[in-house]
């Protein structure tokens, strides 16, 4: 099996998932050897609600495969979705949109080889999302509804509330061109993704996704990730040119 998408980003060194590589970055708590102590207790907001700030690192297995954690029979497809599951395992993801430089989807977004930037901005009821890739999400914490008729996009639309110490987000809008994973777990429009960020202390962070589309799942399901700090760095800029990779591509 090939991928040539994750040969690719795999191929980037650690060192270079960020940039100001060791600038200490203030309010971080330190051991004597001026290490990050990354499980310090979680940091809080002046209203007491855990401070989400910070540049992480999902996990990798999910960027191949969101259901790693499932049995292959364990997938609610409906039946399409399972047809167009298979085909896309049989020419080896061929098609992948990434391969043509495409935006990634919401949930692949969380997994891929490169971080994503959490910046909380209580005064605004509002949290920023960005990604390596010249990408970023808005999630507004102000109370209003998620859009009724949607103008379909990529990203989708994004409102997140508290519960407890949890933040959780819910997206609809999208344009169902995204795949889950490179494996090809597909979408449509229909898509509605909900996740669940819990910081547990300074360094760690629980990502539960579920993942809501009636068009291609019999059921909403979930996946539970582990997001993890990177310290005193910041996000590169990574953008998809020159892609040389489709000519290669070798699936049917």
């Amino acid at each position: 099996m090939r991928y040539f998408v994750v040969a690719l980003l795999c191929v980037i060194p650690s060192s270079a998932w960020a940039q100001w590589l060791n600038y200490p970055i203030k309010g971080t708590p330190r051991g004597p050897d001026g290490k990050a102590n990354l499980t310090a207790p979680t940091p809080r907001r002046p209203d007491g609600k855990p401070d989400m700030s910070g540049v992480w690192m999902g996990v990798t297995k999910y960027m191949i495969n969101i259901a790693a954690d499932m049995k292959e029979d364990e997938v609610p497809f409906q039946p399409a979705a399972a047809v167009e599951y298979k085909r896309r395992r049989a020419n080896e993801s061929k098609d992948d949109p990434s391969a043509r430089c495409l935006p990634l989807s919401l949930p692949l977004k969380q997994t891929i080889t490169s971080p994503f930037k959490l910046i909380d901005i209580p005064a605004k009821e509002e949290m920023v999302m960005l990604y390596e890739g010249a990408r970023h999400r808005e999630i507004f914490m102000d109370g209003r509804p998620l859009p009724k008729d949607p103008e379909p996009s990529w990203y989708g639309y994004s409102i997140g509330k508290w519960d407890g110490d949890d933040l959780v987000i819910d997206s609809n809008g999208f344009n169902g061109q995204g795949w889950l994973d490179i494996n090809g777990h597909p979408t449509s429009d229909a898509l509605r993704v909900t996740e669940r960020y819990h910081r547990i202390d300074f360094g760690h962070m629980s990502l539960e996704i579920t993942i809501d589309d009636p068009k291609m799942y019999t059921k909403p399901w979930k996946v539970k990730e582990s997001p993890r700090l990177l310290p005193d760095t910041e996000l590169l800029e990574a953008v998809c040119e020159n892609n040389q990779d489709l000519e290669h591509m070798v699936g049917k």
